[in-house]
């Protein structure tokens, strides 16, 4: 199971973290990542973590702007979001993979719910 939290309402250029923990499975050999639905559209991946060596991917729009980490021993994953755009406004989805990063939505398994992030302008 997955829990995803942090999400909230933010002022344009602001920051939040996301958090992603795993109850009843070690996220050691996975692949994490998270992706987003705004409303209207379709979901998108916007990051990845490769749990073994750390590897990470990002999404054209959140590159340089949010940064994917993790905490092995907390078997946590965290997504740092600076500099939010009203763009950025959707709920934020934790998914696993055990495969390999990716920017396609069917390569992960698991998929935790949701949490709202709310960017205003």
């Amino acid at each position: 199971q997955l829990q995803a939290c942090g999400g909230g309402l933010v002022e344009t250029g602001g920051s939040l973290r996301l958090s992603c923990a795993a109850s009843g499975f070690s996220f050691d050999d996975y692949y994490i990542g998270w992706f987003r639905q705004a409303p209207g559209k379709e979901r998108e991946a916007v990051s990845c973590i490769n749990m073994r060596d750390a590897k990470t991917i990002y999404a054209g729009p959140v590159k340089g702007r949010f940064t994917i980490s993790s905490d092995n021993a907390k078997n946590t994953v965290y997504l740092q979001m600076n500099s939010l755009k009203p763009e950025d406004t959707a709920v934020y989805y934790c998914v696993v993979s055990d495969r390999s990063c990716s920017f396609y939505a069917d390569r992960y398994d698991i998929w935790g719910q949701g949490t709202q992030v709310t960017v205003s302008s």
